[in-house]
């Protein structure tokens, strides 16, 4: 069961990254945020990767 959940959790958090891109990518064509859109990707990187390693280690 550990390794379904772990498989659906990156699943879903991959899915969740990939609309926050678009999201970021709005707001840098947009609405002009350049900034606001680029800091935003990477806020939704790093919380995908920190998230995906920590429950692939269960910490």
């Amino acid at each position: 069961m550990g390794l379904i959940f772990n498989v659906i959790f990156s699943l879903t958090t991959v899915v969740i990254f990939f609309r926050s891109v678009a999201y970021g990518i709005y707001e840098i064509k947009n609405e002009k945020n350049k900034i606001g859109g680029f800091f935003f990707i990477l806020l939704a990187l790093f919380a995908v990767i920190f998230s995906n390693i920590m429950m692939w280690l269960n910490v």
